[in-house]
């Protein structure tokens, strides 16, 4: 083997050589082969893709779409893309901190060169002691973090257009699963597609609305006019929960470790409520109340009414009062959760390639504006386009939003009604120069006949006495209870008035089929106005359906068949709800992972007696062996009462007892043979 064959020295170019100047090959890899090693890691995903849809899929629909031609192509395409993608990410950033590491190291070895003269190991000690500058190495541990947190954001990010790409293959339509997540499912307030008015062949639009209770926000949110009084109150109560969570557990632990059955959900929250009097109380007069354990009423008295802002006229540095709002500015607790989702949601706009040119954040309002334009007319706006509005509600936001939602309604009903009436007169009008038009006309004439001819026979009332409940429109609508008194949908008002919206449209086209006089062109106008800003109303979000907390309404439109915006705006809302909600949690499976039990080291039910037992019988013992005493244990009449029945008497020794199993001291009925190890059992 020549010189040539092992091109070790600098001067030697080679794409492909080991270690040459240049190559992806390296000689610390011997004889791998970094191609067929990629080519086996993505067959292997492939295939495990592949796998998985045919066993979920029904033949015929594996015979349409090909599964062993087209669709394992795409989908190893997919792979390979976004493998490519990741990697060339997490080596261009490494490359970008590791030139900065080795200068910075490079600049250190060189100022040792001034301590030549100096013993080594004096001015190793000198730069380890010469203070935070020197020798440090959080700035490297956060650059570590950091590289690390922008590789797993790359790896995520693609990992989801993957996922989104997959599912929107196999559905083959845009649905609200492809849209959103299953884990995020349940934040979804409304979510609706629909064509849009401009171009309902290509384009589409999407309405997806997106509450975050207060309770599920990592950060919680607090109106800007919020008292520093509430403020303070808020972090006392918050320490309270976690001071009887606290309690609660040491309560569980106590209750194991004296071999008590473990609380059940139900009894956990009353020994919750039973702790809440020892800490707070609603005596608000006595300064020795336990609500001011934490805060005395002397210093709660002057915050009273102290919001955000003080007049400068009365502002002081060193009253009380001042220095007391300053302590709560400074941790920025008025101002933290609200700007944390500010500052979520642009960076994933930014970081996902969804910029934006209009943005307006009305901080005092705690609501931020996104639009990718500026422009607001649909007419001149691209097809592919989204905005984004987000706004944290309180309660006395909701109730008032709900007052002016129920006016709009009703007016809505009287504006319908008014053209029903109308067309109404017109239509009678229309009649008036023919005997019959349509069904009331006819019941009119034979109304007498009816009369004598049957009703008085049966002794029935005639059809016009009978109350009418039915309005022909819309079904007879059930009486209310509380719950729709509190939580109106107004289901069966916007069903009634889209309905009547219809029965005009078809009643104009049978008066006047293709004449357009002066009343019908009126009329449609009124009509096609009403229908336009009823849909707009309709589209909007009900407030009663709305909780406090952070409400993300967000307006998407997109090519059918580009969808672009869609897939990008997809992977930002699961990152922002990821990064700003705590999410879902139902305790009753949350405490199935917190019980004790399942990790006792006593769980295997070691069988002994007590230990003045044990010491008796410890030489009698001794010639049996753990096997048999086991056998004749499970032989014995009672077994489950022996496994079952746990030992709370207390030890005549400082030894510890726990998890010894307490059995009966006399055997009933008569032992067998060979068992006298056990034979006090």
């Amino acid at each position: 083997m020549g010189s040539i064959d092992l091109p070790k020295s600098p001067m030697v170019f080679h794409p492909e050589k080991r270690s040459a100047v240049g190559s992806r090959n390296s000689l610390a890899q011997e004889s791998r082969d970094q191609q067929a090693e990629v080519d086996n890691l993505l067959a292997e995903e492939v295939d495990k893709v592949m796998n998985h849809v045919k066993a979920k899929l029904p033949k015929e629909v594996l015979q349409n779409i090909e599964v062993m031609g087209g669709l394992k192509e795409k989908v190893y395409n997919y792979f390979n893309q976004n493998y490519q993608n990741m990697f060339n990410r997490y080596i261009v950033t490494t490359e970008d901190e590791m030139v900065k590491k080795v200068r910075n190291f490079i600049d250190r070895e060189e100022m040792k060169v001034l301590t030549r003269y100096t013993p080594k190991e004096i001015s190793s000690l000198l730069d380890e002691v010469g203070g935070m500058d020197r020798f440090n190495t959080g700035e490297i541990e956060k650059s570590i973090v950091n590289m690390y947190g922008h590789l797993q954001g790359h790896i995520q990010r693609g990992v989801n257009d993957l996922e989104n790409l997959t599912n929107s293959l196999l559905r083959q339509k845009t649905d609200v699963g492809a849209f959103i997540r299953g884990e995020n499912a349940y934040s979804v307030v409304k979510c609706a597609f629909k064509d849009s008015l401009q171009k309902p062949k290509t384009v589409t639009e999407v309405k997806l609305s997106v509450n975050i209770l207060d309770s599920e926000l990592i950060s919680p949110i607090f109106h800007y006019q919020v008292t520093v009084e509430y403020l303070i109150k808020d972090l006392i109560a918050k320490n309270i929960i976690d001071v009887i969570d606290k309690e609660i557990e040491q309560l569980k632990d106590d209750r194991i470790d004296q071999g008590l059955e473990e609380l059940n959900d139900s009894e956990i929250i009353f020994e919750k409520m039973k702790k809440v009097e020892t800490h707070t109380s609603d005596d608000q007069e006595s300064p020795k109340s336990n609500r001011y354990k934490y805060l005395a009423k002397s210093l709660m008295s002057r915050l009273e009414g102290l919001r955000a802002e003080i007049d400068p006229e009365e502002f002081d540095q060193l009253n009380i009062r001042e220095n007391l709002k300053k302590i709560i500015d400074l941790e920025n607790i008025r101002n933290r959760g609200y700007n944390t989702a500010i500052n979520s949601i642009t960076s994933i706009l930014d970081t996902s390639k969804m910029g934006y040119q209009y943005i307006e954040n009305l901080k005092n309002g705690r609501e931020l504006i996104i639009r990718e334009y500026e422009e607001t007319d649909a007419a001149i706006l691209p097809d592919e386009r989204y905005a984004i509005k987000m706004k944290y509600y309180d309660n006395a936001q909701l109730i008032e939003d709900r007052k002016a939602y129920d006016v709009q309604l009703t007016s809505f009903e009287q504006e319908v009604q008014h053209l029903w009436d109308v067309l109404q007169v017109v239509y009678t009008d229309s009649k008036f120069f023919k005997r019959i038009s349509d069904y009331d006309d006819l019941a009119k004439i034979y109304r007498n006949k009816i009369r004598k001819n049957i009703k008085m026979k049966t002794g029935d009332p005639v059809y016009e006495e009978l109350d009418k409940a039915w309005d022909e429109i819309s079904f007879v609508k059930p009486a209310e209870t509380d719950v729709e008194q509190r939580n109106r949908t107004y289901l069966f008002e916007k069903d009634k008035i889209n309905k009547r919206l219809i029965i005009m449209k078809e009643k104009l086209q049978k008066m006047y089929g293709y004449k357009y006089p002066i009343q019908r062109r009126v009329v449609e106008e009124r009509l096609d106005f009403l229908e336009q800003e009823f849909n707009k109303f309709d589209y909007m979000i009900n407030p009663y359906h709305i909780q406090p907390g952070l409400l993300l309404d967000v307006d998407i439109t997109s090519i059918k068949r580009k969808k672009a915006t869609l897939d990008g705006m997809a992977n930002v809302l699961n990152e922002f709800l990821h990064g700003v909600s705590k999410g879902f949690q139902d305790a009753a499976f949350a405490s199935f992972s917190r019980r004790r039990s399942t990790v006792r080291e006593d769980i295997d039910q070691h069988f002994a007696t007590d230990i003045e037992m044990l010491e008796e019988k410890e030489a009698e013992a001794a010639n049996s062996s753990k096997g048999q005493q086991y056998l004749d244990m499970l032989n014995s009449p009672e077994p489950s009462a022996t496994i079952n029945k746990v030992s709370t008497k207390k030890p005549a020794r400082k030894r510890s007892t726990k998890g010894v199993v307490d059995t009966p001291k006399k055997k009933r009925g008569r032992p067998k043979k060979g068992g006298n190890g056990l034979k006090s059992l």
